[in-house]
């Protein structure tokens, strides 16, 4: 059974940092992209941020210059989230797909973890 499992939600303050990892189990990953989608109360999910298996990363817009992502193993990926602010506060989920293109994508995403809460609030 594939599973994605992602770690590190919880409160922060405004300015604050947050890594999130995710980990992924049941099958080999390592020729597949990995990412990070988030949804925001009331919108609709989001993409966030990717790595494809040979290590090219991609940032969402409203993340970039305050996010990096980093993918040691195949099956793992982490989000460092600095600067955040109340914007920020949202459900994040790891993602998988065959490619950069299919994770950026929510209707070809492959497999999706259940999400985590990040909160940012003073």
């Amino acid at each position: 059974q594939v599973r994605l499992e992602e770690a590190g939600g919880g409160l922060v303050h405004p300015g604050g940092s947050l890594i999130l990892s995710c980990t992924a189990s049941g099958r080999s990953f390592e020729r597949d992209a990995m990412g990070w989608w988030r949804q925001i109360p009331g919108k609709e999910r989001e993409f966030v941020a990717l790595m494809t298996w040979h290590g090219i990363d991609e940032i969402a817009g409203s993340m970039k210059g305050r996010a990096t992502v980093s993918r040691r193993i195949a099956n793992s990926i982490a989000l460092r989230m600095n600067n955040l602010t109340p914007g920020d506060t949202a459900i994040y989920y790891c993602a998988s797909a065959h490619s950069s293109t299919q994770i950026k994508d929510v209707s070809t995403v492959t497999y999706w973890g259940q999400g985590i809460q990040v909160s940012v609030s003073s």
